[in-house]
């Protein structure tokens, strides 16, 4: 078994010579809650509008900008507005005129910039102007408020639940255990250039009785393909802000590479050997599943965040998140008044 172990990786090795640097994804992705009247155009302008009815929920991927938070819906925006007047007010309660964290134009567009999830939270506008009345000039002042619901998010980290099976002479032969043991030193020697690894790998071998080949073994071999390899951290300082985008690109062409190795393990099984191995591949046998975690602080809501499902969003006020799993948690007493915590 370890020969044609061998033999495999060599061959992967040699034909499969994708790139490990680079990053995927795009910087300053943006998601916005879509309303009737808001188009995916007006979005793709970077410009998110008021609603006078009802909230808007925009969410910002941490370290980048936000779209314009625009004070005002977009019936408005078609019209001419008299003697016009913003007042933007942040989640602290505070005027956001003059901070540097801001860029606030002169028709009451506002940018949230290098976003973090301490900004996240409720943004207020209030659009103040004047209506004028044709015959008579009386002047009417008007008032309109406007409310985002701005929310840091992370892309998930990916893992690759990875599960392929193989037929073997007997399920108490020591051939199995050598066998299994190979295994996993060659695929994690395959894509340790990727900071990737093999964890949580176990097999079981199970009898299989089958309508046409009577009694049957096969190995029932599982296995994750982690992003988090020593090694890591070093690839992630060369990148600015954003390192789940890399470790993902990172793991998914892992877990590429796994697909290749038992494709060619197929191949060299029964093409270059004239005797039948003790273990076989079983065709088409291979498969991988995507598990999903956030970094603390973050977490899926699917209810909450509905447009911004697949999101790790930020953990609102009185929840956290202490670890790598995909929800906040509730506080039970202390009540986390922040975004982002990680402890109540």
């Amino acid at each position: 078994p370890g020969a044609l172990l061998g033999m495999a990786a060599v061959v992967v090795a040699a034909g499969w010579g994708e790139s490990a640097q680079g990053r995927g994804g795009a910087a300053g992705l943006l998601r916005a809650e879509p309303k009737e009247e808001q188009s995916i155009d007006l979005i793709g302008k970077n410009e998110i509008y008021g609603d006078t009815r009802h909230e808007v929920n925009v969410y910002v991927k941490v370290f980048t900008n936000s779209p314009f938070l625009v004070c005002m819906d977009l019936a408005l925006s078609q019209e001419r507005i008299i003697d016009p007047n913003y007042l933007w007010i942040g989640p602290d309660g505070r005027d956001l005129e003059g901070q540097r964290h801001v860029n606030l134009t002169e028709t009451g567009k506002l940018m949230v910039m290098g976003f973090r999830e301490s900004m996240s939270g409720a943004y207020i506008c209030t659009l103040s102007h004047k209506v004028i009345e044709t015959t008579t000039q009386e002047e009417t002042e008007m008032v309109e408020a406007y409310k985002f619901m701005v929310y840091a998010y992370r892309e998930a980290d990916h893992a690759y639940q990875v599960s392929v099976r193989f037929s073997t002479t007997g399920c108490k032969v020591t051939t199995n255990s050598l066998f299994f043991e190979k295994l996993n030193k060659i695929l994690n020697n395959t894509i340790s250039h990727l900071t990737c690894h093999i964890t949580e790998s176990s097999y079981k071998c199970h009898s299989i009785r089958t309508p046409k080949n009577g009694l049957q073994h096969e190995l029932f071999v599982n296995f994750l393909v982690n992003p988090f390899a020593p090694g890591w951290e070093e690839v992630c300082h060369k990148v600015p802000y954003d390192c789940e985008d890399v470790t993902n690109k990172r793991v998914r062409q892992a877990a590429e590479r796994m697909g290749k190795f038992f494709h060619q393990l197929r191949q060299i099984l029964k093409h270059e050997f004239h005797a039948v191995p003790t273990i076989q591949y079983v065709d088409n046998s291979f498969s991988m599943t995507p598990i999903d975690s956030c970094r603390p602080g973050f977490g899926k809501n699917h209810h909450t965040h509905q447009n911004c499902a697949s999101c790790c969003v930020v953990c609102g006020p009185g929840t956290y998140s202490p670890n790598n799993e995909v929800t906040c948690r509730t506080c039970a007493r202390t009540r986390a008044r922040i975004y982002g915590a990680k402890s109540c």
